[in-house]
């Protein structure tokens, strides 16, 4: 959005791999609990290299929002649990906030865009409440699946980390093995492992600029004998003869569908 290079890190590699850090480099450290050790370590790393160094924190008064130099916090009331959904939610939340204003800063968007955006990001709580819609829909999904050992999760461009964060949430809450990756490196080894007992989610938003490559990888793991889960809009009737089961989002602009696609996910994960 903002026409920045940006590089994102694990906190717990990033101190050993002797990382170049410049003084006019920005640093942003991402914590649900403000406490988390490795990126703490990381942003103190930052601050002796002389970049600024930002937090975006759910808990008040926790340490990495003591030591940043400036930050924000969620508000997004406390986890019950170690498995972070709405404080997952919130920081993409600001994470977008902070790139509109310094495409807007910056000149890359211009204000109608940037207001366009923000409008679809107070749609955000009735889009959600659309996708929770489907919670009957997802619980008896996951019945038929309770006994698969293994999962797959695909998606493309920004859909990708979101599979990465359906495979977590599957994996911290119902123990069951979960890989995600990136749709177009399916063909790259995992494909060698799907049939009927692997199931694959695929977020397939129509609005992705390669729902037609989706797809193909669609098609690809029907032709080994794989369970598609599909996640799609509301209006896209494209998948319904070719994918097992079908999981509605309301029709959003690219940008949101990160936002709506992940709830189905986290629904599965906790049935």
């Amino acid at each position: 959005m903002a026409r920045v290079p940006v590089e994102v890190e694990y906190g717990s590699e990033f101190r050993y791999r002797q990382p170049l850090i410049f003084d006019d480099d920005v640093m942003i450290a991402i914590s649900q609990s403000g406490e988390t050790a490795d990126t703490l370590a990381a942003l103190k790393l930052g601050k002796a290299k002389g970049c600024l160094c930002l937090g975006v924190c759910n808990s008040v008064g926790s340490t990495i929002a003591r030591e940043s130099d400036a930050g924000v916090y969620l508000h997004a009331g406390p986890e019950i649990g170690v498995a972070s959904t709405k404080a997952f939610s919130a920081q993409i939340i600001v994470l977008m906030m902070i790139a509109l204003k310094l495409a807007k800063e910056r000149g890359a968007l211009d204000d109608a865009q940037i207001k366009e955006r923000i409008a679809g990001l107070q749609r955000l709580p009735e889009l959600m409440r659309g996708v929770l819609k489907q919670k009957e829909n997802v619980l008896q999904m996951s019945k038929v699946f309770r006994y698969a050992s293994n999962f797959l999760y695909l998606g493309r461009g920004v859909n990708f980390p979101v599979a990465l964060e359906g495979a977590l949430k599957l994996k911290e809450i119902s123990y069951i093995h979960a890989e995600g990756y990136p749709a177009a490196e399916m063909k790259h080894g995992p494909i060698a492992l799907i049939d009927p007992f692997m199931p694959v989610v695929i977020i397939a938003p129509r609005r992705d600029p390669n729902y037609l490559k989706l797809v193909s990888n669609i098609e690809e793991v029907l032709a080994r004998g794989g369970s598609v889960i599909a996640i799609t809009e509301d209006d896209n009737d494209d998948l319904d003869a070719k994918c097992e089961y079908i999981v509605r989002i309301p029709p959003a602009d690219e940008f949101l569908l990160p936002f709506l696609s992940v709830v189905p996910m986290q629904l599965l994960a906790y049935y």
